[in-house]
């Protein structure tokens, strides 16, 4: 297959069985043809920011995280929400981000996708990450939003069941694929 666009992932749950892993794993057979995904790994990799440790050399798994950022024709951000707010290890790989240059998020077309096994889905996360991003001058995606509450009935197995969920996460990626193509 030829792919026309590429988007990378950034999952931002350290959790084995992490709802939105599983729900990142579902995103190729969701998004339209000719779009193809890529992980950036674990942001559990970086070591906690310092000026100290970055005066010393940006560690290899950020230079190489902020590389395929830049080279990618979008981010897609899939993210629990800890404690009203979005999980420490994400904070920390942003701050890492942005301290590279070029800086690879700038201007990036982004994508932000939350769940929780909460009613709420991780709205609040997403509040907050809009906020940090736009520090960045991100390009975020605002509707269709992607807030999965009640995650823990939606995937088995580790595995994106729910077939409304899968339906509506597709429409997303059409309207993103569209968004990054502007």
């Amino acid at each position: 297959m030829n792919h026309s666009l590429t988007f990378v992932t950034l999952t931002c749950s350290l959790r084995a069985g992490s709802f939105n892993a599983a729900i990142a794993a579902a995103l190729p057979e969701l998004a339209p043809a000719g779009v193809a995904f890529e992980s950036l790994g674990s942001p559990g990799l970086f070591p906690h920011y310092s000026q100290d440790t970055e005066a010393a050399g940006f560690p290899e798994a950020v230079l190489t995280m902020a590389d395929r950022i830049l080279q990618a024709d979008g981010l897609i951000i899939i993210t629990p929400e800890y404690n009203h707010s979005i999980p420490g290890v994400l904070k920390n790989a942003l701050d890492w981000l942005s301290r590279v240059s070029p800086q690879p998020i700038a201007g990036k077309p982004v994508l932000i996708q939350s769940a929780s096994p909460g009613k709420l889905g991780g709205v609040r996360a997403q509040m907050h990450l809009r906020q940090i991003l736009g520090y960045f001058d991100a390009r975020i995606l605002n509707k269709p939003e992607a807030i999965v509450g009640d995650v823990s009935e939606k995937v088995t197995d580790g595995k994106l069941t729910d077939e409304a969920t899968r339906s509506f996460l597709s429409r997303q990626l059409a309207a993103f694929t569209a968004f990054a193509q502007q």
